[in-house]
């Protein structure tokens, strides 16, 4: 969805939301750092979330017409960091404090690549000396109308390239002759094919064809940590004959990150470290003919947790190994972090990237801490209300002691989310 109001100034400041909230059942003190009802969210976990200086956390928000916004951590100040509009993700690069997003070229098809100086751009909003958006806002390329791309871009580690998704046709041009075609797939008719991913050099504007596959592409992310290596998915908008994918950004080394069995659910990829991606293996549906231990169909909220329906088929269940799982891309070993011993199990997952923490969401909203060391999983914060408009979706700092997530918690209407900052226990950031 494209976003953006002509209205809306970059630099442009707003009030300070911030305010301190203790958890009503764990006691967790959490960082609100939005609070008002202006229809917040974060940025995917699979971006990104904090400037490279660590001082601020960039989200999108209504509060400024659908332009994007970022937080300063300590003193809530608010700044619109976008002007013109934006389709896609937000891309925060790791060596400076820039800003990367997709927004649509005034010819039809064509996207444009922006570049944001986010230093230049919060120096001048403080000092009340703003520029045209121009002096902030540098494109840094276009892309041919023929690839008709768009969607999920990821930025490389090297901040030399960016990713992103091409249109059918042009994804049917690279296919070899004679590939099978995928068919959608599961009753919300999504992940037929083909796709295709391709990249742009953002200081020249070249563009390269990256790979086709058969099936619809979803969740383009970069590794972080390791420049050329693309992670993404077989979206369906549910289970997948095979989600997660990996592909090397010359093209080669494509190949099924997690291969999955039928019966496996897995979803929600994240590249969290240099050599391990976190991604969860559902055990949200109970076993046919026994009883699971985990939730039944329709005792949530209706239309709140996707997978209920019996049209995705026999996955999904505990009758098999589930939980927060990590893969390494080296070895391929995967490992099971931790399971909810009950409940829907984790669903939206992440951890740090030194290899001590991993955190998961679950159905009702609740949030786990799992230290991957002694496998030891405890409840981090709850009541973040069942009827939000969307789940938690956990994501660490780049330090790993402290995670960011929405949350309606403070929403009177029960689904308005914000954005919240809880941090890892003291006591845990002191084991050795």
């Amino acid at each position: 969805m494209l976003c953006g109001n002509a209205q809306a100034q970059i630099g442009k400041r707003f009030p300070s939301e911030r305010k301190i909230v203790k958890d009503p059942v764990t006691g967790a003190m959490l960082t609100f750092l939005t609070s008002k009802p202006h229809g917040d969210s974060k940025i995917y976990p699979t971006h990104p979330q904090w400037t490279a200086d660590g001082k601020w956390v960039v989200f999108r928000s209504k509060l400024a017409g659908g332009e994007a916004l970022a937080v300063n951590e300590q003193n809530g100040d608010i700044v619109q960091v976008t002007e013109g509009g934006y389709t896609g993700m937000l891309n925060l690069a790791r060596k400076a404090n820039k800003l990367y997003f997709i927004r649509k070229d005034v010819e039809e098809k064509r996207q444009q690549i922006v570049e944001v100086d986010l230093d230049r751009l919060f120096a001048d909003s403080k000092a009340g000396k703003l520029q045209g958006a121009d002096a902030y806002q540098r494109i840094a390329g276009v892309t041919p109308a023929a690839i008709d791309a768009g969607g999920d871009m990821a930025l490389d580690a090297d901040e030399e390239w960016v990713y992103f998704r091409v249109g059918r046709d042009e994804a049917a041009r690279h296919m070899a002759p004679g590939a099978k075609i995928e068919p959608p797939f599961g009753p919300r008719n999504m992940g037929a094919g083909p796709a295709g991913i391709a990249r742009m050099h953002l200081k020249t504007g070249e563009v390269r064809h990256v790979v086709s596959v058969p099936f619809q592409v979803g969740h383009i992310q970069a590794n972080l940590w390791q420049p050329g290596e693309i992670v993404f998915c077989w979206e369906t908008g549910g289970k997948s004959p095979q989600r997660t994918w990996t592909v090397q950004a010359d093209g080669t080394g494509l190949r099924p990150l997690y291969p999955e069995a039928p019966y496996e659910w897995v979803t929600h990829e994240a590249v969290i470290s240099r050599d391990e991606v976190a991604m969860a293996i559902l055990g949200h549906r109970p076993i046919p003919g026994g009883a699971s231990g985990v939730d039944a169909p329709g005792t949530a909220v209706e239309g709140a947790n996707p997978g209920q329906d019996a049209a995705w088929g026999n996955a999904g269940t505990r009758e098999k190994p589930t939980g927060l799982a990590i893969v390494n891309l080296r070895t391929r070993q995967v490992n099971i972090a931790g399971q909810t011993p009950s409940g829907s199990g984790f669903w939206h997952v992440h951890g740090s990237s030194d290899g001590r923490w991993a955190v998961g969401d679950d159905f009702s909203r609740s949030l786990y801490l799992i230290d991957r060391r002694t496998r030891e999983m405890m409840l981090l914060t709850t009541g973040h209300k069942t009827t939000a408009a969307d789940h938690p979706h956990p994501t660490f700092n780049a330090d790993g002691t402290k995670i960011e997530i929405q949350s309606a918690m403070l929403s009177e209407d029960g689904r308005t989310m914000n954005i919240a900052i809880v941090p890892v226990p003291d006591a845990w950031l002191k084991r050795h």
